[in-house]
């Protein structure tokens, strides 16, 4: 596992979760949507949070947010959370998929898509590489 993997998404001051110069935080307005997901998940203690703009690359969403929990607990905690967030702040019931297992949860909250993983399942996915994001040499790809 990587530093920034068991870093809090709050704990901004050695790696901001692989958003180079800037923390997710700060390509959310204030009072937004994508705002809202991302205090959520600092609050609950996600870790590892990168958010994705996907303006011009689809018309699902305009950000995607991929965040980890420590156990599929954490995971199903976290996605509870936010859904009942989302709700209270007037952003309707979003769609939930994946939460009994709690390996790999999708929260469709409309303008905003997270996903939430256990690290094991977030790098055998790897979803930040197939949207294009957080591109990185394959140097540790293996040494046999």
């Amino acid at each position: 596992m990587t530093s920034a993997q068991t870093a809090p998404a709050s704990a901004g001051s050695s790696k901001p979760a692989r958003m180079g110069d800037a923390p997710p935080s700060a390509m959310a307005t204030p009072g937004s949507l994508l705002a809202l997901v991302l205090d959520s998940l600092d609050e609950d203690q996600a870790i590892d949070v990168v958010s994705i703009p996907l303006e011009g690359k689809s018309s699902i969403a305009d950000f995607m947010v991929i965040a980890s929990g420590r156990s599929t607990r954490q995971v199903a905690a976290i996605a509870t959370h936010l859904a009942e967030r989302l709700k209270q702040q007037g952003h309707g019931s979003p769609r939930i998929e994946g939460l009994p297992a709690a390996d790999w949860v999708l929260i469709d909250a409309g303008d905003v898509v997270v996903h939430l993983f256990r690290p094991e399942v977030r790098s055998f996915y790897n979803l930040e590489r197939m949207w294009g994001f957080g591109d990185e040499p394959a140097a540790a790809a293996g040494s046999a």
